[in-house]
């Protein structure tokens, strides 16, 4: 059988772009943060991960041409090798400061950060553990370590009791990793962190927490999960991106400085990738200078959220509950996520249309997120957006 056979027999995209509902890979053609142009139409931005506003900031562009001109525009070389700049060097320490742990440990992409730690450290006859809802990033990671041999082991969402009742059938003296998203990508929700860190601390795990949702977003300052549950002290390890809350393009962990060592020396995904380039790492400390410098920005971020989230709920739409910055409202089909995502789109708002496989049946969504630039008025009119589609539709 011909390999490509089924991308020829895949037509699904290509059935729902002649219905001319198809949601993805538009292109943006101007970028002001809350507002954008696509087509040539002004739209709000209501599906934006750049959660502090942060990628046209002056400040940010600014570091990121100065690097240009002095690092070139790229570092041609693996950290291991010829790629590692004083940029890295002191933007690694600046995190570790930040968020109060030995080291920080810098990755090209967020979604190679998993790929770089788990299979990395979860080996033969070792237990990964993972949350049924966690990030793709996480799933290709655990592939990878099933792959050498390693044993997976997935709990049911966020739930504690099926996470204690997985772990405590494992044996005793085998090796556990537990992972999972601080806030959730999908729904917003935040992980039970203090009962699952009583949980691993009980059945002898390591605790790896993706705070990329997390980061800028909740916790002290913006400082992610585990300050938010003031567990600074307690969690092992914890990953995140720059994609978001900093403005820029890359990945990091979070750890003690023996850990993170074994990584730097081991990890295929760090030793065999091009280093983060100069404008990337530039973009990211100028990021976290703005972030620690104007917490407000957090706080700004959170109320957006909140006034939309009680907007949404008060006309009566099916909306996952979290204070995060993430407000997902269900629809229930994928033909009606199209023809949502469409309706919302042509009167001036970009969402992002969440369907099967990527969430369970029953569950497809408008997943919108928000940012501290948001202005009351972009809200608002976001708000009565859905309130005017959601009539049309029946589904308010």
């Amino acid at each position: 059988m011909d390999i490509f056979a089924k991308c020829f027999e895949f037509t699904r995209a290509d059935d729902i772009k002649a219905s001319g509902l198809y949601p993805y890979f538009r292109a943006i053609e101007e970028n002001e943060g809350p507002v954008v142009q696509i087509e040539g139409r002004k739209i709000v931005m209501a599906g934006s991960n750049n959660y502090l506003g942060l990628t046209a900031h002056p400040k940010v562009k600014e570091a990121a041409i100065k690097a240009v001109e002095k690092y070139g525009t790229g570092c041609s070389g693996s950290r291991y090798l010829t790629g590692t700049l004083d940029l890295h060097i002191e933007l690694e320490a600046r995190l570790a400061k930040f968020f109060g742990t030995e080291s920080v440990l810098l990755f090209s992409t967020g979604y190679q950060t998993a790929q770089g730690i788990i299979p990395t450290l979860v080996n033969r006859g070792d237990y990964l553990i993972s949350d049924k809802d966690n990030h793709a990033c996480i799933v290709a990671g655990y592939l990878m370590a099933k792959g050498a041999t390693a044993e997976i082991v997935r709990y049911k969402h966020n739930d504690m009791n099926d996470l204690e009742r997985v772990i405590s059938k494992l044996p005793e003296s085998a090796g556990k990793l537990i992972v999972s998203d601080g806030v959730f990508s999908t729904g917003g929700e935040i992980v039970n962190l203090p009962k699952m860190n009583e949980i691993a601390k009980k059945y002898g795990a390591r605790l790896l927490i993706d705070d990329a949702h997390s980061v800028g977003v909740i916790g002290k300052g913006g400082r992610g999960t585990a300050s938010e549950f003031n567990l600074e002290s307690e969690i092992d390890m914890t990953m995140g991106t720059f994609s978001k809350t900093f403005a820029s393009l890359g990945g990091f962990v979070a750890g003690s400085e023996r850990v993170l060592n074994y990584l730097k020396h081991h990890s295929p995904a760090l030793i065999f990738s091009a280093s983060p380039t100069p404008a990337s790492a530039a973009s990211a400390l100028a990021a976290l200078e703005i972030l620690e410098q104007e917490p407000e920005r957090v706080t700004r971020l959170i109320q957006n959220a909140d006034r939309v989230r009680q907007g949404l709920k008060s006309l009566g739409f099916n909306v996952v509950e979290s204070r995060t910055a993430i407000v997902p409202v269900i629809v229930g089909s994928d033909e009606l996520a199209f023809m949502m995502w469409r309706k919302l789109y042509d009167n001036g708002v970009f969402v992002n249309a969440f369907i099967s496989p990527g969430v369970p049946p029953g569950r497809q969504m408008m997943r919108t997120s928000y940012m501290s630039a948001h202005e009351n008025e972009h809200l608002d009119f976001i708000v009565e957006t859905f309130k005017k589609v959601g009539k049309e539709l029946g589904l308010i």
